[in-house]
């Protein structure tokens, strides 16, 4: 009889090691819930497909460690902010970077992009939040109010509003169109790490490292419900699609909460750490963590959560759309976003009243949407015209497969397959055989033949591997001379390649040459740094350590010729002395050696006095103290 095999409800998915160096921030993105984006103290942004163990794309530019990043809803494009407060925007269709934006002080602490228009929020350690706008690479506007670190910010589901959570203990609530604070919501007593928008509803959450939760109305503007006695500080929560409960990443555990009242509807044990992001996708919840410079992912099956109240739903109900049924008999009426109109191809932004339209960052596009108007009459030609011939698979594809979930290790069936089946009674007449004491292994494969326990200590090979196999063919050269045009072939080989890495680093070191006589020495570093030429760094720093040395040894000269050169010319100006002197003689001696060497070194001083900075001024005062030499 085949034992029925027992899935799991959560699992560990896989781990990598997604950076050189420790990594510093990490985002799922929500569009396919597969795409993992990651940011290192490397300075790099790498994107990975989950559970693929190869890296998609290393994004570079950034010359401080990436501190936040964040995904659009299409997986189009990503935004990394850094250590030192610049922001650069990434187009991963084309794989290059879209815009750089400076203008924040300090860390880039949090980062997000509007559900429709092309604009960036970002938030940052110097308490500022401000809003960009990708394609005219500018600051729209910047809001002030947070007195510490904003430590998160989500835009609205219909793009009108602007959440903050910052260190300072509160959720500020900004309007986009006024470009003012609309609401300020004080109650958390600890820094607030994480805010959500309810898919649908007028409502907020908020996590904290209080370890509280708590629901915001934002229609009165007021506090719903408070969920306290989480495990650890609240970092990670996520509303269900259709915004039935909320899911918190809690310390080894992820916990389904409801609202009016505050109520827990399911814990599932997963082994995941301080979770730092979640997403959900084929009714699966995926989440990330990240410890050094590695990264897990796990996966909550959540067709086996519960995540409602036992409230019978009817199924005609159920298949209308969402903005069409009703809310629980238990829930308050509340508004619901009102989303723009996405008819055409281009996103439309919300119309803005006419007095605001000067702030408003999404004013000048409703401008261009009036003047320009593409409508497609036939879909058929425009896809035979204008659509590439040859298209790049995506990775990962926007439709994909759930994980599927290993066996669960189950005590009742480790027992049921330690029974003897009837054929082993006749073979082996074993009395009174019963469960045995140590534990059973269940598989579904057959179990691989066990190697030795011992391994000889005079093995000094790999068992089952052979290093040949992973070595090239080599060849055994006869031992016969060789012809001179073979010879010259083989000094010749790579001859070609290596005068084109040697012409490329000449290039470059010309153009850091070129800003360097400009006299910014700090501008030509970054420029070298930013070529990615690890030979072009290190020339460089050859140069800037051979400066070192020059320094060092004028420094050293001059107090040689303050301390030393008057001793040196009194003794030998002086007379001759009276009779046999041997130490006179040896100080004599080595005066004179010491005066030719100095001598010698005139000449170079003399002739690099000229120069202008640091080392010229040296040279000259050293050809001063060596006047007398003369």
């Amino acid at each position: 009889m085949a034992t029925p095999v027992v899935t799991k409800t959560a699992w560990k998915l896989q781990e990598i090691v997604a950076h050189a160096s420790n990594v510093s921030s990490l985002v799922l993105g929500k569009g396919s819930g597969r795409l993992l984006a990651t940011g290192g103290d490397d300075c790099r942004v790498n994107l990975w497909s989950i559970n693929k163990p190869n890296c998609i794309m290393s994004l570079t530019g950034h010359t401080s460690p990436v501190e936040s990043v964040r995904l659009n809803t299409p997986e189009e494009l990503i935004v990394a902010g850094s250590q030192s407060g610049s922001i650069r925007v990434w187009d991963l269709e084309a794989a290059k970077i879209l815009r750089t934006l400076v203008g924040h002080k300090a860390n880039i602490c949090s980062l997000d992009f509007h559900p429709y228009g092309e604009f960036v929020a970002s938030g940052s350690q110097d308490t500022n939040i401000k809003l960009w706008d990708i394609r005219r690479k500018g600051c729209v506007f910047r809001y002030r109010g947070h007195s510490q670190a904003v430590r998160c910010l989500r835009f609205s589901p219909d793009g009108k509003w602007l959440a903050s959570a910052a260190d300072d203990h509160t959720v500020k609530l900004w309007d986009l169109t006024a470009g003012k604070m609309m609401s300020e919501f004080p109650g958390h007593t600890g820094p607030v790490n994480v805010v959500e928008f309810h898919p649908n509803e007028y409502l907020l959450a908020s996590g904290s490292s209080d370890r509280t939760i708590r629901f915001w109305d934002l229609e009165k503007f007021q506090v719903v419900s408070c969920i306290e006695g989480e495990p650890g500080p609240v970092r990670s929560v996520l509303f269900n699609p259709d915004g039935c409960c909320l899911y918190s990443g809690c310390q080894d555990s992820l916990r389904v909460y409801g609202w009016e009242p505050e109520r827990c509807f399911d814990v599932v044990l997963v082994n995941w750490g301080k979770v730092a992001d979640l997403a959900i996708c084929n009714d699966q919840l995926i989440g990330v963590a990240f410890s050094q410079s590695n990264v897990s992912s796990y996966v909550v099956d959540l067709t086996r959560v519960t995540r409602t109240g036992a409230v019978a739903q009817d199924p005609v109900q159920d298949s209308r759309p969402l903005a069409q049924q009703p809310p629980p008999p238990s829930a308050p009426l509340r508004r619901i976003y009102e989303r723009p109109s996405t008819t055409c191809s281009k996103p439309q932004r919300v119309k803005q009243n006419s007095e605001s339209e000067r702030r408003s960052p999404s004013s000048e596009d409703d401008r261009d949407e009036r003047e320009s108007r593409a409508e497609i009459q036939n879909a058929e030609d425009y896809n035979e015209i204008f659509q590439p011939k040859n298209s790049i698979s995506r990775t990962p594809p926007r439709r994909s497969e759930p994980f599927p979930a290993p066996p669960e290790d189950d005590m009742a069936t480790a027992k049921e397959a330690a029974k003897p089946s009837p054929a082993m009674d006749t073979q082996l007449p074993v009395p009174n055989l019963e469960v045995l004491p140590w534990p059973q292994v269940v598989t579904s494969t057959p179990a691989p033949k066990a190697e030795p326990a011992i391994i000889p200590a005079t093995r000094n090979e790999p068992i089952g591997l052979k290093a040949s196999d992973f070595l090239p063919a080599v060849k055994i050269p006869q031992q016969t001379e060789l012809v001179d045009e073979d010879a010259m072939s083989q000094i010749r080989k790579g001859h070609d390649t290596m005068c084109v890495v040697l012409t490329s680093r000449h290039k470059n070191l010309d153009s850091v040459r070129a800003v360097w006589t400009t006299g910014d020495i700090k501008t030509s570093v970054d420029s070298a740094v930013a070529i990615n030429d690890l030979s072009v760094v290190v020339d460089l720093l050859n140069i800037v350590n051979q400066k070192a040395y020059v320094q060092t040894g004028c420094t050293s000269l001059k107090l040689i010729l303050q301390r030393f050169l008057p001793l040196i010319t009194d003794i030998l100006a002086a007379p001759p002395s009276v009779g046999v002197d041997i130490s006179r003689e040896e100080r004599l001696h080595k005066c004179r050696l010491c005066y030719k060497q100095l001598k010698s070194i005139s000449g170079l001083v003399r002739s690099k006095s000229g120069l202008s900075g640091r080392h010229g001024s040296a040279f000259r005062e050293l050809h001063l103290l060596m006047a007398s030499l003369d």
